[in-house]
């Protein structure tokens, strides 16, 4: 077990109200370990955020850096859009950068970020994968070895449709009439806890509102529902552009921001998203390893 410094630097982000504290690691501090993620988490005895990311020596010679993300409860995720955002505002405003084009490793795999305007970053999220071995997708009875839309599972006597698609991180996404009343609370966590994602999922709840333009709800894997999740926005545009229900640049409304998404199903290239980031605070953190220990689950 590594000993947590006596002060850690933090910087408080956040990406269409997507909430993130941010760990700058590249002077050898080390990785948050799960109790120090969830007490950096909690929004009453620590700093109150989504997700934990902290940035890191680059893997690849020709990247920026690397960075990683926790979820709320301790556990790890292989992407998340908003925070990529954030990685690339921090490291364009902190490091100074003279250059409005860089490359980022994530644990999905090298991220090109663009600095479109202030504050404001499209990047490259890469291509969906809809292979249910990429998703990690295991359905009663056998897994399936061919990607297939929708797909039907039963789930508490009801039957469930659902698309599913990975963006680095697995997403089933959930057509819904309006997601002011989509059952996020109670089908989410349902989903979640079925078994049919080997590795857990991020669950959408998505209103095609016009070929340019849809709603969408988030229960993310590990934290909750959020205001807004930009894997799912990708997740759900690839979803519903294959189904020929959007077109190929659109508006993704989430409760805390618009999301703009461009994908082409007859092209098969990487999703670029553009959304906004933002600081909101910077602290030390000024707690000890078994006071940290006592205080977290």
């Amino acid at each position: 077990m590594h000993t947590t410094p006596a002060t850690r630097r933090f910087f408080k982000m956040q990406g269409a109200g997507n909430d993130f504290v941010v760990l700058d690691l590249r002077q050898g501090d080390p990785a948050p370990d799960p109790a120090l993620c969830r007490f950096l988490a909690d929004r009453r005895f620590g700093v109150g955020c989504d997700q934990i990311l902290t940035i890191e020596a680059p893997v690849d010679p020709g990247s920026l850096a690397t960075y990683r993300i926790w979820n709320a409860d301790g556990s790890r995720s292989g992407q998340c859009g908003n925070g990529a955002r954030c990685i690339a505002h921090y490291l364009y405003r902190h490091d100074r950068l003279a250059v409005d084009r860089f490359t980022l490793d994530s644990p999905a795999g090298p991220i090109d970020a663009h600095v479109v305007g202030p504050g404001r970053y499209a990047l490259d999220m890469g291509r969906p994968q809809f292979e249910p071995s990429a998703i990690g997708l295991v359905l009663p009875g056998a897994a399936p070895t061919v990607p297939s839309d929708p797909y039907r599972i039963e789930l508490n006597g009801e039957s469930v449709s659902f698309g599913a698609v990975s963006m680095g991180n697995p997403h089933a996404v959930l057509v819904v009439d309006a997601v002011a009343h989509a059952p996020v609370e109670r089908l989410g966590p349902a989903i979640q806890a079925s078994g049919v994602f080997r590795d857990g999922v991020n669950v959408g709840f998505v209103e095609p509102v016009s070929a340019s333009a849809v709603r969408l709800r988030v229960f993310e894997r590990g934290v909750g529902e959020t205001l807004a999740c930009g894997s799912a926005a990708c997740a759900a545009v690839a979803v519903l552009a294959r189904r020929g229900l959007v077109g190929a640049d659109v508006a993704v409304h989430l409760p805390g921001g618009v999301l703009d998404i461009a994908w082409s199903a007859a092209d098969d290239g990487g999703v670029i998203m553009t959304g906004p980031a933002a600081f909101v605070f910077e602290g030390e953190l000024c707690r000890n390893e078994s006071a940290l220990a006592a205080s977290s689950p």
